[in-house]
């Protein structure tokens, strides 16, 4: 089944175009900086051992713009994967909010344009963009079907104890104030593959997501119980430029003594805080960079990022009341072993050892890094949210 998965940014486009049920893609691409000068395409085909790469750089007004540039790249020329969009039996969009509507993938019909539509006010930089995607979509592969999965999918299964805030109820009822949880595309596909390498259905892991946005997820059984982002993505682990969890008193505090308007706290908080605030950059390799050179808010940054990571591991392992195997995923933990050996030190109570040789090691795929005395493992598996887009689509229709 020819199924092409768009994961759609506010000014950019990923996606890879997948044969399924094979895993590996055929061809994938990026659009970037769209609306924006310096617009740029990278597309790259895949044929046995071999990678045929396309790189263009034209300006590109919009995302129908961009979705045309796409079906030209994978229609036209010595590297065409496909003879026309028809050949095109699936589009699989990767949404960002789904409320509580949608515990699982969607056949986008119009209703559930309606209910994307109404979860803009809950996430303003990515829903908009998610449905005009899907929209532009519709026309560029009309006899297509269109398929939603959404990032909040999988946090759907969290409890009540767990996903209400301690407010008054009808803000819930009326507002839906609640935790969501985001990256659940990501959690749900690294805890499955870290199900099937122990071999262990009944289990409780630990999953971290580390790039410029961070979370956590505590899953039970192959179910999520708890995650680290909550209302919004901005609460939980210290990241790129977000903040994470802090007392709403210091939001209260500079609204009222230093005539901070809302506008402006959302931007520190979501722009100007995490990694960026504290040590001067929103990229973890230029902080490790500063910090072996001695700058002091680079060493903090390190040690709050890491000190956070270690507090929701404990707060997790009390709620799952054991622990099998904790997962580092995506660039920060897929990459960054100095990150990893600073989340593991002094966490072997929990039974948690990290194997130093082996950390230091990892080069990529799923693997352990824990010591072999150590009762929890530790594993590296590098995610594939367009794979799991493609996987959910692919169980949908079939």
């Amino acid at each position: 089944m020819n199924i092409l998965v768009i994961n759609s940014g506010s000014s950019s486009l990923k996606y890879q175009f997948f044969k399924m049920p094979v895993k590996a893609p055929i061809c994938s691409g990026l659009v970037e900086r769209i609306g924006i000068e310096g617009s740029y395409i990278k597309h790259t085909v895949f044929r046995g051992t071999e990678k045929f790469i396309t790189e263009k750089s034209a300006f590109i007004a919009d995302h129908g713009e961009g979705l045309n540039q796409v079906l030209a790249l994978l229609s036209e020329g010595d590297q065409a994967v496909i003879a026309s969009p028809d050949d095109i039996v699936a589009v699989g969009h990767r949404v960002v909010h789904g409320g509580e509507n949608f515990s699982g993938p969607a056949l986008i019909t119009e209703e559930v344009k309606v209910q994307i539509k109404k979860l803009f006010s809950l996430a303003p930089l990515h829903n908009p963009v998610n449905l005009k995607c899907i929209e532009v979509a519709e026309q560029t592969f009309p006899k297509a079907k269109q398929v939603a999965v959404f990032d909040t999918a999988f946090h759907q299964t969290i409890p009540q104890q767990a996903f209400r805030y301690a407010i008054p109820d009808h803000y819930y009822k009326d507002h839906g104030i609640r935790v969501y949880g985001f990256h659940g595309t990501s959690h749900k596909y690294v805890s499955e593959e870290a199900i099937k390498w122990l071999n262990k259905k009944d289990s409780k892991i630990i999953t971290i997501h580390l790039g410029n946005g961070c979370s956590m997820a505590a899953v039970h059984d192959g179910k999520s119980v708890d995650t680290s982002m909550g209302f919004g993505p901005l609460s939980g682990l210290v990241m790129g430029t977000r903040s994470g969890d802090i007392d709403p008193s210091v939001i209260f505090h500079l609204i009222e003594h230093a005539g901070y308007s809302l506008s402006q706290l959302s931007t520190l908080f979501n722009k100007q805080s995490g990694l960026l605030g504290v040590g001067g950059s929103s990229d973890m390799r230029d902080i490790s960079k500063l910090a072996a050179e001695g700058v002091d808010g680079a060493i903090l940054a390190l040690e709050l990022y890491a000190y956070r990571i270690k507090k929701f591991i404990g707060s997790y392992a009390a709620i799952l009341n054991g622990l099998d195997a904790i997962v580092f995923t995506a660039g920060v933990g897929e990459n960054d072993k100095f990150m990893r050996a600073s989340v593991c030190n002094e966490l072997n109570y929990l039974g948690i050892e990290m194997d130093n040789a082996l950390n230091a090691q990892y080069t990529g795929g799923i693997a352990e890094i824990n010591t072999s005395e150590s009762k929890v493992k530790i594993l590296v598996i590098p995610t594939n949210e367009e794979y799991e887009i493609a996987h959910q689509c692919f169980s949908l229709l079939a």
